[in-house]
């Protein structure tokens, strides 16, 4: 079976060779009559890479520790779910979920009014820009990371699962991730074979054509990021989300990008501009995926959860570099587009400025990730740059972003007020602006005075705000995809609070406690009741429970753990327990014992916090509100006065 999978395996590298091959060949041509065959290549992929997912799933259901790859990351004990999901658990096995899900993204937009509507001209370039994407995956699945390879003896149990990767988070954490790069290679690879054939005004803008499959990517992307800095949270025990890790770097480039090319694709969209611009931030998204997975699996840098060398690093880069010089070719061969920009006081220089600061911000981490290895130049004893730096540098830029933001629904797009109901709009945007002032000031008179946080607690209260006084407008309350902008920008705005209270004002203490005493963090009172030690399947705990109290008042129990895993040496493992609320979280983190019996317990107040996962979960859910809307809403949304409303009415 496992021999049957690798000859898949070699189909699908076939299939995406020669469909590329046939494609690039057509071109040369100036035919077009092998389309057809094209699209059989893009189901063989398909099938082929489906066929050898399905062994896969097969060996770990039925443990079958034959393949090197089930005996590394699972065991005996491990659950089936567990089991399942070791799928994404490893290199070879991450590598053929992102291709399946590139595959099958392929697959579906061939089979879309969309693409039957494409120009003879416009689906050669497309399948070539996607088999030379699916034939790298298929090259790095069957030379360097190939997940059917046999081991002999065979072990008579596996090495078992990473406890860290026993959470629900890096369950879902990884193949969203996976789901939301694979998806955004349609509309990168449509995007550049429109600038390549020119037929865009007859056959419809790219963006539009693959209006879903960006979308949708966008937010799978957003929700594996979130879920991420979740597990973070309740699985490393240090009480933070975002430690600016490489890796953790690395997955927010590729959103960054996509970030930005959505806010080009809003004045592309209004206005034809920028096409060159919104194409290439397309393509460079994909390319920072590629980067980003160069980043966890080459080696070249360290990280709680990077997957080490395994050979893949230097075809990686060698693709990424390959990527920037085909991308940086289409542009060059596509020349200029559009006419000149509105001024930057306008609703259309405020987006650019957005994706400018959101690129800005992409370039500042990718420098910064890569500084150990960029200060090899001159350095012989290099060094990486801390969670600091990174605050320093990005929170001013991010509350600067926030601002504009809540500007930007208020002003036209030609430039300065909105001028539909100037002083209906006028009388907003002083509610909107009055009412950043007063979060500010309630901020400040709370004792928060940090400006950055400030600034970015304050603008965020603004677009709430202007979020409600939009929505009182007839073309935005009857446009979802308005409606969808607006609920992205509400959820930014929730988890932005939330960063901005969480990370600055924590308050948290290392206690060393008997049973029954106690200590006090933040307010709050905790009481250690009892500790106790035992054995469970495939690990030893201990477990402090402490009684949380404030003002006499209790507040519930937390029971942090401490693991030693039988399969993972003596490398403990902590299990953090926590108290939500809508106003903060108190954080528990077992340390460890001492001789006497006492214990080490961090204790974390954290406040707002929840608004994180609650502004992300927005942010993930809401926008999928503009898949839908029929005219007057693809009207609103695209630029267009909807019946019954203004001219320039402001739209998210």
């Amino acid at each position: 079976m496992y021999v049957f999978a690798y000859a898949m395996l070699l189909l699908a590298l076939l299939c995406a060779l020669g469909g590329g091959g046939m494609a690039l060949l057509q071109l040369w041509q100036g035919r077009s009559d092998h389309l057809r065959l094209l699209e059989k290549a893009q189901w063989g992929m398909t099938g082929a890479l489906f066929l050898a997912a399905a062994c896969l799933l097969h060996a770990l259901f039925w443990q079958d520790y034959r393949v090197e790859y089930v005996a590394s990351y699972t065991d005996a004990i491990l659950p089936l779910f567990y089991r399942l999901t070791a799928f994404w658990a490893g290199q070879p096995g991450s590598l053929l979920f992102w291709a399946l899900a590139a595959a099958l993204c392929g697959s579906l937009f061939s089979v879309t009014r969309a693409h039957a509507g494409l120009s003879p001209r416009t689906r050669l370039w497309y399948e070539a820009f996607n088999c030379a994407i699916m034939a790298f995956f298929c090259l790095l699945l069957t030379s360097w990371s190939n997940p059917f390879l046999m081991q002999e003896p065979v072990p008579v149990d596996g090495n078992g699962l990473n406890p860290l990767l026993q959470n629900p988070g890096m369950i879902f954490h990884p193949p969203l991730l996976f789901l939301g790069y694979a998806g955004f290679g349609v509309p990168a690879c449509l995007a550049l074979a429109q600038l390549l054939s020119g037929a865009g005004s007859d056959e419809g803008r790219w963006f539009r054509l693959t209006r879903p499959f960006i979308l949708v990517s966008w937010l799978l992307l957003t929700a594996g990021i979130v879920l991420g800095a979740w597990w973070a949270y309740m699985e490393l025990g240090w009480g933070g989300y975002w430690a600016w890790d490489p890796v953790e770097n690395a997955s927010l480039l590729p959103w960054l990008a996509a970030t930005a090319a959505l806010h080009i694709l809003a004045v592309e969209n209004r206005s034809g501009k920028l096409g060159r611009a919104s194409a290439g931030l397309m393509a460079l998204t994909v390319i920072m995926a590629f980067f980003a997975t160069y980043l966890t699996r080459s080696g070249v840098i360290q990280s709680v959860h990077a997957f080490g060398d395994g050979g893949v690093g230097t075809p990686l880069f060698l693709f990424v570099l390959a990527g920037l010089a085909v991308t940086g070719w289409t542009l060059w061969c596509a020349g200029p587009q559009g006419r000149p920009l509105a001024s930057p006081e306008s609703r259309e220089g405020a987006l650019v400025l957005v994706a400018w600061i959101f690129l800005a911000l992409a370039a500042i981490i990718l420098v910064a990730t890569m500084w150990p290895v960029l200060s090899t130049l001159w350095s012989s004893a290099p060094r990486g740059l801390d969670a600091s730096f990174y605050n320093r540098v990005c929170l001013p830029l991010g509350a600067l972003l926030l601002v504009l933001l809540a500007a930007c629904p208020w002003l036209a797009w030609s430039g300065g007020q909105a001028p539909a109901g100037a002083s209906r709009h006028g009388g907003r945007l002083l509610v909107a602006a009055g009412a950043c002032v007063a979060a500010g000031t309630v901020s400040g008179r709370r004792g928060y005075r940090r400006p950055t946080a400030l600034v970015a607690a304050a603008a965020s209260i603004a677009i709430l705000v202007d979020a409600g006084m939009l929505l009182a407008e007839r073309a935005v309350r009857r446009s979802p995809r308005a409606r969808a902008a607006l609920g992205a920008h509400c959820g930014l705005a929730l988890l932005a609070l939330g960063i901005a209270f969480s990370g600055p004002y924590t308050q948290d203490r290392e206690l060393l406690l008997a049973r029954g005493e106690s200590g006090e963090v933040g307010g709050y009172t905790v009481k250690l009741e009892a500790v106790e030690d035992g054995e469970r399947p495939g690990y030893d705990y201990l477990v402090a429970r402490l009684a949380v109290s404030r003002g006499g008042e209790p507040l519930g129990t937390v029971a942090p753990e401490r693991r030693i895993y039988a399969k993972f040496g003596s490398m403990q493992f902590s299990e953090v327990d926590v108290i939500s609320g809508p106003a903060r979280d108190i954080y528990a983190s077992l340390l460890g014992m001492d001789e006497d019996l006492r214990v080490y317990v961090k204790i974390s107040v954290e406040p707002l916090v929840n608004w994180i996962w609650i502004g992300g979960a927005l942010m993930c859910l809401l926008p999928l509100l503009g898949l839908g809307g029929g005219a007057r809403g693809r009207a609103a949304a695209d630029g267009a006065p909807a019946p019954g409303a203004g001219g320039d009415a402001p739209h998210a």
